[in-house]
């Protein structure tokens, strides 16, 4: 009995942290709806979708859709080629310094993001590169390439070298074994990789802010918003939209990989 107390004690705490993270995000959904212009009126007075008409009929917001959708896609591309290559330079060799490469490879998503964005404004200053999209493409790329790198070197270690090994005596070149073996085992957690990096590109405002120049993509846009409360339905609106446009890819990625002990030739029993 008393367990079974403690059970529901731990469920309804789960829950409690649960609505207690998301409100604010529920807010944002209903509002988005409500008819009256005002963002302070409460209860919401009404349903509707003529925001949804006013927010996509700007072009101010396509335009800063259109280029945090480029800005993503590129910084993610770059993310799965360069943290792909680090995880198989990395997951089976031990050399000498191979732990102070790790570390700087994960070193970027751990350091705050202001730390970040100020050394990378200040190291294209010194290089003569001017703020623009390439310079938010690399900013997004240095912590887009770390989720990429533990997606992967975890499914590396999971999956037995004796595959290879096999694929290799049996008289498969090196492309081949890639092509039909090891891209097999990666493809889910590369695409998951891949999910997180463009949600978190997609994003993505501080390191931005210090790369953007005069560019300005969504979340510049939002925060540039907080200063004209008469447009405060169509920053609702925009939010929501970023809001699932970050949170679809976390679920899939997280639907991928939740299975992940399950890699051919893991040994899992």
């Amino acid at each position: 009995m008393h367990s079974e107390r403690a059970s529901w004690g731990l469920k309804l705490a789960a829950w409690g942290g649960l609505v207690f993270l998301h409100f604010p995000i529920l807010i944002i959904f209903i509002y988005a709806f409500n008819t009256e212009q005002s963002a302070f009126s409460f209860p919401p007075q009404g349903f509707t979708l003529h925001w949804f008409s006013v927010a996509f009929g700007r072009v101010d917001v396509l335009e800063s859709i259109k280029l945090s959708l480029q800005i993503a896609c590129l910084a993610t591309l770059i993310a799965m080629v360069l943290g792909t290559l680090a995880a198989a330079a990395l997951y089976r060799r031990d050399f000498f310094g191979k732990e102070g490469v790790s570390l700087m490879l994960i070193l970027p998503i751990a350091l705050p993001g202001i730390v970040t964005g100020l050394a990378l404004l200040t190291a294209f200053k010194a290089l003569g590169i001017e703020p623009g999209i390439f310079t938010i493409v690399v900013g997004h790329a240095t912590f887009c390439v770390v989720i990429v790198y533990n997606n992967v070197i975890a499914r590396f270690r999971r999956t037995s070298h004796s595959l290879i090994e096999a694929s290799m005596d049996l008289g498969a070149d090196g492309w081949q074994t890639f092509r039909y073996i090891i891209l097999p085992n990666l493809g889910s957690a590369l695409l998951a990789g891949g999910m997180l990096a463009f949600a978190l590109s997609f994003d993505e405002i501080i390191v931005t802010t210090f790369t953007a120049g005069h560019e300005r993509t969504l979340p510049l846009w939002l925060l540039n918003q907080l200063s004209r409360p008469r447009d405060v339905p169509v920053t609702n609106v925009v939010a929501m939209l970023v809001m699932l446009v970050t949170m679809l890819p976390i679920l899939g990625a997280y639907y991928l990989t939740k299975g992940g002990e399950s890699v051919a030739g893991s040994g899992g029993k």
